[in-house]
């Protein structure tokens, strides 16, 4: 670890932190923070910006939580019998910049500490599960990965003895490498980041007032602004905007909905005042009943409109993210060199249920893509992994592995095991052939039989080139020789399948020399039993 000569909190710690990917943003870069989501942290990185935080959150948060961690920085000394300084330290790991933060490290960085304010729920989550929340962890892992310690003191306190819980946490091997390929992940989608406006918080924008309609009966109409209302009322719906495609349009919409329906109530209102002055009117109630209906008619359609594209949005976000995996996937078989990638679960629907404006939906989509592709690149690398471990082990006797599309999933060690296991068995059957070759055939079995299946040898068995595509399959070799053998036996013995879906084929000139192969095998093992007995 680089240590920095740095003030925690100094403009100069500020512009630093920009340039690096540091402790603190590791839960928002995993999609696991509820105070900063993984597009605000991106959008803040690639345009150097920091967040902006109130007077109230200053005051009451950020300021707090320097004194508080002043006293608690006392009473953890005490209880480690060390002293602990803040320091900033960097790292580069796998190209990545990082950086952390530490509220204290011993001098040797063989132990760090971090605080965090009195929190209720933090407190209950820690002495549950004695261990940091998924909010949390990220941070300490990168505070371990960056200084070395062996582990860091994780406390939660208001700075007294009373209200003072603390859990040593230590490194998980599953959650740094989930950290390392994040980060990765991050570095990859913030070079491919093309900043928006960040636009505000819709506010529904004012909506013209009707003018008020009064209408005053004494058997007839005797007064009435009717023919103001009326035009007024038809110009303020045919204004009305239809097509929603910006989080301002749905709020306008919806505050309109809203304004509609009360229009169509006072109206009702005025209808009935008027009829309790007069028996009936038919113009003033003809022209009242119009405008309802126009108000009532555009109302409904506004309110299928916000509700069918929101649906279409949200349609539209999802197929894009899974198309996005798709895209991920293919390009991670490229690298691979062969379509061995699975499927690669990923919950688009699950992940913007409930989200209500369309950068929370565009938010939660891409974060659980990002997640989906640190996970696929996990499984890529693994894949590599053994593909390599495969053709260093196998040298010259890939014949023995035609699954390899289904043994290159295993993990790494059962793949190292099965190799060794099949390359051990096909030498057995190599040596029980040679021995075989060497023996007289039994007294009980007649030379002519054996003579009749006696293929080429071994060697020309394996450098010999069938013509033509194979069609002879492995039910029709088992029917032909009337007991059942494995297409495994069969590759031990020098004769790999080709595949074709679930079919195992073989070229049909292999029959004989199958049939010898098997002749010598079942010979061989015979003589090493006799041999056993004798």
């Amino acid at each position: 670890m680089k240590t920095l000569n740095l003030v925690q909190g100094s403009p100069e710690w500020i512009a630093t932190r920009s340039k690096f990917f540091t402790a603190s943003e590791a839960a928002p870069m995993l999609g696991q923070s509820d105070k900063v989501k993984r597009n605000e942290l991106l959008h803040m990185k690639a345009t150097g910006t920091e967040r902006e935080f109130s007077e109230w959150v200053q005051r009451n948060l950020l300021d707090k939580g320097h004194e508080v961690e002043a006293m608690a920085r006392v009473i953890v000394e005490a209880r480690l019998g060390e002293d602990l300084y803040p320091s900033t330290g960097v790292l580069e790991v796998d190209e990545l910049p990082l950086l952390a933060s530490f509220d204290g490290i011993t001098m040797l960085e063989d132990v760090c500490w971090e605080n965090k304010l009195w929190n209720a729920a933090l407190v209950d989550y820690i002495q549950t599960h004695n261990d940091a929340p998924a909010s949390h962890w990220p941070q300490l892992e990168q505070q371990l990965l960056i200084c070395g310690a062996d582990r860091v003191m994780f406390t939660v306190t208001d700075g007294t003895e009373e209200n003072f819980v603390s859990i040593w946490y230590q490194s998980k091997p599953e959650r740094r490498d989930l950290l390392i390929r994040g980060w990765k992940q991050f570095a990859e989608d913030l070079a491919n980041y093309v900043p928006t406006h960040a636009e505000p918080a819709p506010v529904a924008a004012a909506i013209m007032e009707l003018p008020a309609l009064v209408v005053n009966v004494e058997g007839r109409v005797v007064s009435s602004n009717l023919d103001a209302f009326r035009s007024s009322a038809s110009a303020f719906i045919q204004g009305i905007k239809t097509d929603l495609q910006t989080d301002q349009d749905f709020a306008d919409a919806e505050k309109t909905v809203k304004f509609c329906s009360d229009g169509e109530s006072k109206l009702e209102l005025v209808k009935s005042q008027a009829l309790a002055q007069t028996a009936s009117i038919d113009t003033l109630f003809r022209t009242i009943d119009l405008v309802k209906e126009e108000l009532r008619a555009k109302r409904l359609e506004l309110e299928k409109l916000v509700k069918s594209r929101k649906e279409a949005i949200r349609t539209e976000i999802i197929m894009k993210a899974k198309q996005a995996l798709a895209d991920h996937l293919n390009d991670l078989d490229k690298q691979i060199g062969n379509r061995y990638m699975p499927d690669v679960p990923a919950d688009f629907a699950g992940a913007i249920k409930g989200k209500k404006t369309l950068a929370s939906l565009q938010d939660a989509a891409d974060t659980e893509l990002a997640s989906a592709k640190i996970a696929a690149g996990a499984i890529a690398d693994k894949i590599m992994a053994n593909l390599k471990t495969l053709k260093t082990l196998s040298g010259d006797r890939a014949f023995l592995f035609a699954d390899e599309a289904t043994i290159i999933h295993k993990a790494p060690d059962d793949l190292a095991m099965l190799i060794k296991s099949r390359i051990d068995a096909h030498e057995l059957a190599e040596r029980q052939r040679e021995q075989a070759a060497q023996a007289q055939p039994p007294l009980d079995l007649q030379p002519s039989i054996l003579e009749q299946v006696k293929p080429a040898s071994p060697s020309s068995i394996s450098k010999a080139k069938p013509k033509g595509n194979p069609t002879l399959r492995l039910g029709m070799i088992n029917d032909r020789l009337g007991f059942t053998v494995t297409a495994q036996l069969l590759a031990t013995l020098g004769f790999p399948a080709h595949s074709e879906g679930a079919a195992r084929l073989y070229h049909e000139e292999d029959f004989i020399p199958i049939c010898g192969a098997l002749a010598r095998h079942v010979a061989a093992v015979a003589a090493n039993e006799e041999a056993k007995a004798a």
